[in-house]
């Protein structure tokens, strides 16, 4: 269902968080999409049941406008990316449908426990690819078989978080990603792909179940676009390779204290 809800004062500041989100995520990957769920539910107050669709709505601009300027600079594997898509389209139906059973408390709890525990899966393969540079050590190359296997497992998972929370399923993807050992650059063009048709699915099982705010939809966008224009060229123009896993830690880190947050909350 779509409707419009009333203007507030509090929706002006959506965009400005918007354009951090959507320069951001077009910069480490994932679209931002992670972080409008809180951003809805703790700031703005909206229903848990209103604000996974229209987290995921919010997230579509974000993910096309990556995915377009990244695929221009050669940062998109579709090799890789269609074994996540396919594991993520069955998981985005499933998890839509598991949303209209659970209560907005527990949806915030399980959201925040399953971003702890993502984040400290990132942090530990971070320190052990760390570990291996500092030994002069190279890490295993993937089999095909095992690639399949990692792409399925990841995607399935994020597809599933994608249409219970309305994250866009960020945190797996990522971590699926970043342990398929592909390099950072394409890591965040891949995931944009990956996580913009995910949330193009899960919107279309929410339609049955959720409600997607427009109004909301509108200001958060107006300022995401534009970001998300900036943040791949700029990503485009910097060294990334000496910071990886420093960014990685610091996503992580995010991720927990977000996790808390909507635990405590």
């Amino acid at each position: 269902m779509i409707f419009y809800s009333e203007y507030q004062s509090i929706y002006l500041i959506l965009p400005l968080i918007g354009f951090l989100l959507g320069l951001f995520g077009t910069m480490l990957g994932g679209g931002g999409g992670f972080f409008f769920l809180p951003v809805l539910t703790l700031i703005i107050g909206a229903p848990a049941q209103v604000a996974v669709p229209t987290s995921l709505t919010a997230t579509l601009p974000i993910g096309l406008v990556g995915t377009i300027g990244h695929f221009r600079r050669g940062n998109v594997d579709f090799k890789t990316g269609k074994v996540f898509v396919l594991a993520g389209i069955v998981g985005a139906l499933a998890g839509a449908a598991i949303t209209g059973y659970i209560s907005s408390k527990q949806l915030k709890i399980a959201f925040g426990v399953y971003s702890i525990l993502i984040a400290l899966n990132m942090s530990f393969s971070t320190w052990k690819k760390k570990k291996c540079e500092v030994n002069g050590e190279e890490l295993k190359e993937l089999s095909p078989l095992s690639r399949i296997f990692r792409g399925s497992f990841f995607g399935l998972f994020a597809g599933a978080i994608s249409g219970t929370f309305g994250t866009s399923g960020t945190a797996p993807v990522m971590a699926g990603l970043f342990s398929m050992r592909l390099s950072l650059k394409m890591v965040v063009g891949t995931s944009l792909l990956i996580i913009l048709i995910n949330a193009m699915f899960a919107i279309g099982a929410h339609f049955l179940v959720g409600r997607i705010d427009l109004t909301l939809v509108g200001f958060l966008t107006s300022g995401s676009v534009v970001g998300a224009l900036i943040g791949t060229r700029w990503l485009s123009r910097i060294k990334v390779a000496k910071a990886e896993n420093n960014i990685r830690h610091v996503y992580a880190l995010v991720m927990i204290v977000i996790g808390i947050l909507m635990i405590l909350k």
